[in-house]
């Protein structure tokens, strides 16, 4: 009696967005449904896949670097099949590098393929060749993929892709196209299987989702989606990803004053706080715009907690420019913030502006932005203490067994002692000690 063949092992790394996140986890539904099982040792996989991204230089290096460390496990195990996947494979000079300088890679596909990996799995074992497949911009959704996902009590759900924007320091319109909406419908039945499989809190994902809807044929926008999802029975607390200031309606404003399972936290990307850059960035909106947006949005929820992206050494940056970002940053006191030192993104306008930034300026300039965020952070945490806050229970902490770590609807992360069998259930914590990033606590 013949023996069965061993089951392979497939491992996926994933660099970037929330969005690669989730295309991590279709890739994965995929690969299992070809009967590959996952696993963390890169020494044993039969499979390995980089799910990349192009917006920072750091996680293209990394890439490179990694693909270079795969050449001698290559040698190791011929049969050893490697594919890069994501918004780097987007752009032709990043292929040319890859196929050129890489070779022991073996599959390269883009952001709107996914789908096709099963053929193009099969393309490389019947050829033995490297297998190129590139979709440049796509208005088609592929709407029966499934997702392996890593939580069942959470998910992330995609409402649209791309964008059409063009910031000018922002690849995303070149590596995920123009701007498409999925079907309203599509998104609630999602929405509705997920919660029938206990998924309690729910992310919508596109690059603006503001502009959600504007390729639909019916009237349908944003706040009208959130309405629908909010009455879907199990689900009890929905986020988004990523808002854009422009587009930000006094509609989706004033969900946050009546719709129950929107989540009390907005990340609202303002980049700079000086008017003069924001225009060179494209932005479309100016200092006192986003300020304006800010106050109407305590007014209908005070406790709304408000995140936001910073870069730091724009081209042409002065020194008054980066003191308008701090101006700012206090006049809001954002509780957390994404800080970037600016970097050249081949392809994009800012590439090619002069005056860009000396590294040194940039890292002074970012520091002082960190210090100025984080004593605002620890400020509005030691606010928090003796408050009982509602918590989300995600996981055991990484540094404690004893420890759970779970987060408030306004996105703070929260470590308290309890039981495992608490995780993916909703509990209240009371607040006795805080830090500029978490807060620690005891179930009440």
């Amino acid at each position: 009696m013949k023996e069965n063949k061993k089951q392979k092992k497939y491992l996926i790394r994933t660099y970037g967005c929330q969005m690669n996140e989730h295309d991590s986890e279709k890739i994965s539904w995929i690969l299992e449904n070809m009967n590959y099982i996952e696993t963390e040792n890169i020494e044993e996989a039969d499979f390995i896949i980089y799910n990349t991204c192009l917006v920072r230089e750091n996680a293209e290096v990394k890439v490179y670097g990694n693909l270079g460390a795969l050449k001698q496990l290559k040698r190791k195990k011929p049969n050893l099949m490697i594919a890069v996947c994501g918004c780097m494979m987007q752009r032709e000079e990043v292929r040319n590098v890859i196929t050129t300088k890489h070779k022991h890679v073996d599959i390269i596909f883009g952001t709107h393929n996914i789908h096709k990996l099963p053929q193009l799995i099969n393309n490389h074992l019947q050829t033995g060749e490297t297998i190129v497949d590139i979709i440049e911009d796509s208005r088609e959704i592929v709407e029966n993929i499934d997702s392996n996902r890593k939580y069942s009590y959470k998910a992330f759900v995609n409402i649209m892709y791309g964008c059409n924007n063009f910031c000018t320091y922002c690849i995303v319109p070149y590596t995920r196209g123009r701007e498409i909406s999925r079907k309203p419908e599509n998104i609630i039945r999602e929405i509705k299987e997920l919660a029938e499989s206990g998924c309690k809190e729910v992310t919508l994902l596109g690059q603006n989702v503001n502009s959600y809807g504007k390729t639909l044929e019916e009237d349908y926008d944003f706040v009208d989606l959130l309405k629908d999802i909010n009455i879907v029975e199990g689900i009890e607390r929905i986020r988004f990803m990523t808002s854009h200031p422009k587009d930000l309606s006094d509609k989706l404003i004033e969900a946050y004053g009546s719709l129950d399972k929107l989540c009390e936290h907005l990340h609202l990307p303002v980049q700079s706080g000086s008017n003069r850059v924001l225009k060179e960035m494209n932005r479309n909106y100016t200092k006192e715009d986003y300020l304006k947006i800010i106050n109407k949005l305590k007014k209908v929820a005070p406790n709304i907690a408000i995140t936001t992206d910073i870069i730091v050494g724009f081209p042409g940056e002065t020194e008054e420019d980066f003191n308008d970002t701090l101006d700012l940053v206090k006049e809001v006191k954002f509780d957390s913030a994404f800080t970037f030192l600016y970097s050249i993104r081949e392809g994009t306008k800012a590439a090619n502006m002069g005056n860009q930034i000396d590294d040194k300026v940039k890292h002074n300039r970012f520091q002082r932005l960190s210090d100025t965020l984080n004593s605002i952070s620890l400020e509005i945490n030691q606010k928090l203490i003796g408050d009982t806050l509602e918590v989300l229970v995600e996981e055991v902490s990484k540094n404690n067994p004893d420890v759970l770590t779970g987060r408030t609807r306004t996105s703070k992360i929260v470590h308290f002692k309890g039981d495992e069998s608490l995780i993916g259930t909703i509990v209240n914590v009371k607040i006795e000690n805080v830090k500029t990033f978490t807060l620690e606590g005891s179930l009440v």
